[in-house]
């Protein structure tokens, strides 16, 4: 009798134990997170800009280039130069070369110039030659 008691309270003290010296993790990064909230939608009492951007797809090339730069371009290289808008993207450059021009562009490279508007270098496939092309538009 004696012996079961004194096992029950090593049991017991065991069961304890355990419950007491449990190993906590150890934390490895300085970062503390927030628990996440639920955030409302926006509802703006007034517009934060005056005037609206007008629309991309209406002014997107601005004009060609003719400086002689560009003139070398389109006779050695079969490239043509435009000045276009600062938010265009090559494929819309491209698509819209092909649209006004009905000419098929291998390359579009750009670069923004200082005053803040974007040049574009649009590269002619072989079938397509840029001279034929700028007399077209006028340039030369």
């Amino acid at each position: 009798m004696a012996r079961a008691k004194k096992t029950q309270a090593k049991q017991a003290a065991a069961a304890l134990k355990t419950t007491i010296q449990r190993k906590r993790r150890q934390r490895r990064t300085v970062h503390f997170y927030k628990p996440k909230c639920q955030t409302q939608a926006r509802e703006p009492k007034y517009q934060r800009k005056a005037v609206r951007q007008a629309s991309t797809d209406g002014g997107l090339i601005k004009e060609p280039l003719t400086t002689e730069h560009a003139m070398k371009k389109i006779e050695d290289h079969n490239t043509l130069v435009f000045i276009v808008s600062p938010m265009t993207t090559k494929n819309k450059i491209r698509k819209a070369i092909k649209e006004t021009y009905d000419v098929k562009a291998t390359k579009v490279n750009t670069l923004i110039r200082p005053d803040g508007w974007k040049k574009a270098y649009v590269k002619l496939s072989a079938d397509y030659d840029a001279l034929d092309v700028a007399n077209k538009i006028g340039i030369i």
